[in-house]
């Protein structure tokens, strides 16, 4: 893709477009472990994650510190910043209205997939 569109002041529109667009090239490593994950709730606002939103989420890659992650937790699916602190993990919300969940000894928890893009509506 070599076309920019700037974000300042309008410049003089281009004579053509080069070919099509795939975003699957652009959006996605590992096509056998990426899926789309539609939001539900306002628990991740803080980072631009609003309800109806499409995840992109990536089960191939590694849930390090401070990456939104799809979590399950106790049979439920969340989505939430992981934070790891020593050996305590984290699920932290991005909206204050929201408490953070300390993961324990004894809950079920896995992480699905990290999050890599946000799709939304402007």
């Amino acid at each position: 893709m070599s076309s920019k569109i700037p974000a300042g002041f309008p410049s003089p529109a281009q004579d053509y477009i080069e070919g099509k667009l795939d975003l699957n090239e652009y959006l996605i490593v590992h096509p056998a472990s990426t899926f789309f994950v539609r939001v539900d709730g306002y628990s991740m606002q803080g980072a631009g994650i609003m309800p109806d939103d499409i995840l992109i989420v990536d089960r191939a890659l590694e849930a390090t510190n401070n990456r939104i992650v799809i979590a399950i937790v106790d049979g439920e699916l969340t989505v939430k910043r992981l934070k790891i602190k020593g050996k305590k993990y984290y699920l932290v919300p991005e909206n204050d209205e929201f408490e953070p969940i300390l993961i324990q000894e004894g809950m079920d928890f896995i992480i699905w997939g990290v999050v890599t893009y946000v799709i939304h509506k402007v």
